[in-house]
């Protein structure tokens, strides 16, 4: 029987890494005063799996936003994280950095994410916030510095892509 529950936990944690939760998307709203967003029901949608099991909303380590991590993602990223041996100094600074600040937070029955006031703080959001989606997660944006974000010169953009992307074809599937 051991053996069965053993065999079963790593069907689901296997099942749980190899699938992808791609989020799609980029959308313009408004935080009210007290830090609520109202989450957009084409977004809502696409994390209804994850209303129940809720989020996490962290500083992201490059930019001046947020991320919000559904639960699950989380999870997959902590265990990567855990792996990392505490006794090496740089580690153990990485994990207190990237922990920084991190906050669980759910959606409330109307819809509604509230922002803790210290992560406003850190993402200078004001009243017209982005969410954009990235990949698994989603990014939470001032308007205007997502703005400047992804403003630039169209031949930059050509050449990171061509840097990050142009030799990747790692499943020999014809897609980069």
């Amino acid at each position: 029987m051991v053996n069965c529950g053993n065999y079963f936990y790593i069907f689901a944690h296997n099942h749980y890494k190899t699938k992808l939760n791609t989020i799609i998307g980029t959308y313009e709203c408004k935080v009210d005063a007290k830090g609520r967003l109202m989450i957009p029901s084409a977004l809502k949608k696409q994390l209804a799996n994850s209303l129940q099991d809720g989020f996490v909303l962290k500083r992201s380590v490059f930019q001046p936003c947020l991320e919000l991590y559904p639960m699950t993602e989380w999870n997959l990223m902590m265990q990567k994280i855990n792996k990392l041996n505490r006794f090496v100094k740089k580690n153990n600074d990485f994990i207190r950095r990237f922990t920084a600040g991190v906050k669980v937070v759910e959606v409330d029955d109307l819809g509604r994410l509230l922002i803790p006031k210290d992560l406003v703080g850190f993402s200078k959001i004001s009243k017209d916030i982005v969410l954009s989606s990235a990949v698994n997660i989603v990014e939470i944006w001032d308007k205007d510095l997502y703005e400047n974000a992804i403003a630039g010169d169209d031949d930059e953009f050509a050449n990171l892509a061509e840097d990050v992307m142009g030799s990747s074809n790692d499943d020999n599937d014809g897609i980069s």
